[in-house]
């Protein structure tokens, strides 16, 4: 069995502004959002914690993108290694634990130490399906 410890979201954002970021609604170019990697939204998250290890700790979000195919991530081994992969896609339901986010956006509330609230890990939701 695989030995998964995170997953390191590559998101395609539509509107950054639809989250908000210390209770602030973001910038068109999510300029107050962490884990902005250009133009890609990259947390890296532990699975059995629901830590986002690359967040600026003392920010809270509720996080609202709108990514439909363009969900990019990779699922990491303890040494980093990438053990499965997707360039992009539709957006597992692991990544929507604060409401269904239909394969199309990313919803999930983040505390001030990079928590995500309602975190579960779902394995499943990171295979191919054949639809």
């Amino acid at each position: 069995m695989m030995e998964i410890q995170k997953v390191k979201v590559k998101a395609q954002i539509r509107w950054w502004e639809d989250t908000t970021v210390n209770g602030i609604e973001d910038t068109e170019n999510g300029a107050n959002v962490p884990c902005k990697q250009g133009e890609l939204w990259c947390p890296i998250i532990n699975v059995a914690t629901g830590i986002i290890e690359n967040w600026e700790i003392g920010k809270t979000a509720k996080i609202h993108y709108k990514v439909t195919d363009g969900c990019g991530w990779e699922l990491l081994d303890k040494n980093g290694i990438v053990i499965q992969s997707q360039a992009d896609g539709y957006v597992p339901e692991t990544l929507c634990p604060a409401e269904r986010g239909y394969g199309d956006y990313i919803i999930m509330n983040i505390n001030e130490n990079g928590l995500i609230d309602k975190w579960h890990f779902n394995i499943d939701d990171f295979q191919e399906d054949d639809q």
